[in-house]
């Protein structure tokens, strides 16, 4: 997947969790993609992101030069999405690590979360 994740390893276990899909499938590391493949990547926070292979590389390149070997066809975010996204990190970032939530805390997180 070239760059898109940090390492093969952990590649590889957004493959092995179900969080890549090659053509509507859900994919296995060592699955071959071709050239127009639709891929779709769960990025963390229920992010998706959608992609298309516009090339293959048979040896290692750079980041760059790696970047032209896709295209990024997710949909840009809404304001209200982007809206969202900024009170979570601003939550997120408020909230000391100290005890794991009680009940009342998990319905809040659960609830900015929209779920």
């Amino acid at each position: 997947m070239a760059c898109l994740y940090r390492t093969r390893s952990e590649a590889q276990r957004a493959c092995q969790g179900g969080k890549v899909e090659v053509n509507g499938q859900s994919s296995k590391p060592h699955r071959q993609v071709k050239i127009g493949d639709q891929l779709r990547l769960s990025r963390p926070y229920g992010r998706k992101q959608t992609l298309t292979v516009a090339g293959l590389a048979d040896k290692h390149v750079p980041r760059a030069e790696a970047r032209l070997l896709y295209q990024d066809t997710t949909p840009p975010i809404s304001e209200e999405e982007k809206e969202l996204r900024r009170l979570e990190r601003i939550y997120r970032a408020g909230i000391q690590r100290t005890h794991a939530p009680d009940k009342r805390e998990r319905r809040a997180i659960r609830k900015l979360k929209g779920r």
